[in-house]
């Protein structure tokens, strides 16, 4: 039985594109252009623009299967975060994505929700996928875990201060994030301000208590237990945590919330009992996420950039990979003023 085709007799058909083509069309070596799709060469911006030019115009597609037998590896990533559906946390998501496919390499996204032994068993989930590296956002698996999966694989993880060989951290500086925040509202004649924490025990929340507390007794006003209330870093927390400040009879005048979701809840949360912010409550968050300048009164809060500390773990990974020492550095905290907070009256 003869099976018919769709190509004519005499149809040339056409040549698929190489990287030697590329590196032809642009006038580099083949090597360099290899270099400059796994993100590691070295070269001009006039350069690279050359190279892009001519994979767009041969159409060029690198091949990962090839490029991971060659070099022994499957370019690709695991990234284990928290809750891929975090507002925070799928802007990291995004970062990551973005730098990694510019190297060409496929990021691998697991969630570990918060807890220590679904992470270690997302790491050995992308173990079995034999991920070239891996990538922790925040969580709360040990320091030691963590340095022991680094004696066979890069990792880089975020929210931590930690050294160990194949290793990378970056961290936020939340102390002076919330100390920023605290001071903020200090500055605007507050002193009853309620601070919602985030979870007990994380890194980050255990930060920014300190950092809460810091600038009010730097500023001569005794601490109150009664005026720290704790979150979850969600909404129906903030929620929580403000109805339970009423519930007390608490007297305060701004509060201070660890996270812009838990801001929101707790706005929510005045709203419910006729108290309108920034007119009887000024409000503060920590993150800066994109709805808090479209939330009603828009909100002030402390800048941490998602997606770029997703962009600058990638760009660590990165490195590692090709055995360089990473020189990342996070940027320094800064306050966005808006209108949910206003010098009291």
């Amino acid at each position: 039985m003869k099976i018919k085709t769709s190509v004519r007799a005499g149809a040339r058909i056409p040549q698929k594109a190489t990287l030697g083509m590329v590196a032809a069309a642009a006038g580099v070596s083949p090597s360099t252009v290899s270099r400059i799709l796994n993100g590691t060469a070295v070269v001009s911006p006039e350069k690279r623009a050359e190279v892009d030019k001519a994979i767009a115009d041969l159409g060029f597609s690198p091949n990962p299967v090839a490029r991971g037998l060659a070099g022994g590896r499957t370019l690709s990533v695991g990234v284990v975060t928290q809750s891929i559906d975090s507002p925070f946390y799928g802007g990291a998501l995004s970062g990551i994505e973005d730098v990694l496919g510019m190297a060409g390499y496929s990021p691998l996204f697991v969630s570990g929700h918060w807890d220590a032994a679904e992470e270690a068993r997302c790491i050995n989930v992308l173990r079995s996928r034999c991920v070239d590296g891996i990538i922790v956002l925040t969580g709360r698996l040990s320091d030691q875990a963590l340095r022991a999966c680094a004696k066979t694989l890069p990792v880089v993880v975020t929210g931590r201060n930690l050294k160990a060989p194949g290793l990378f951290s970056l961290n936020f500086d939340n102390f002076e994030g919330a100390r920023l925040a605290t001071q903020h509202l200090l500055d605007l004649g507050h002193q009853r301000i309620a601070f919602i924490t985030g979870e007990p025990g994380h890194p980050d929340a255990d930060e920014r208590l300190r950092g809460y507390r810091t600038a009010i007794e730097s500023a001569a006003i005794a601490f109150d237990p009664a005026l720290v209330v704790p979150g979850q870093y969600h909404e129906a927390s903030g929620m929580k945590a403000v109805e339970s400040l009423l519930q007390c009879g608490a007297s305060f005048t701004a509060i201070f919330a660890a996270n812009d979701q838990m801001a929101f809840g707790a706005a929510l949360a005045l709203d419910r009992h006729g108290l309108h912010v920034p007119v009887d409550v000024s409000l503060v968050g920590f993150d800066d996420l994109a709805a808090a300048a479209y939330s009603i009164p828009p909100l002030s809060t402390i800048h941490q950039p998602s997606v770029e500390l997703g962009r600058l773990a990638a760009s660590a990974m990165l490195q590692l990979l090709v055995g360089k020492k990473p020189t990342i550095v996070m940027p320094v905290p800064s306050l966005v003023a808006r209108s949910s907070s206003r010098a009291l009256v």
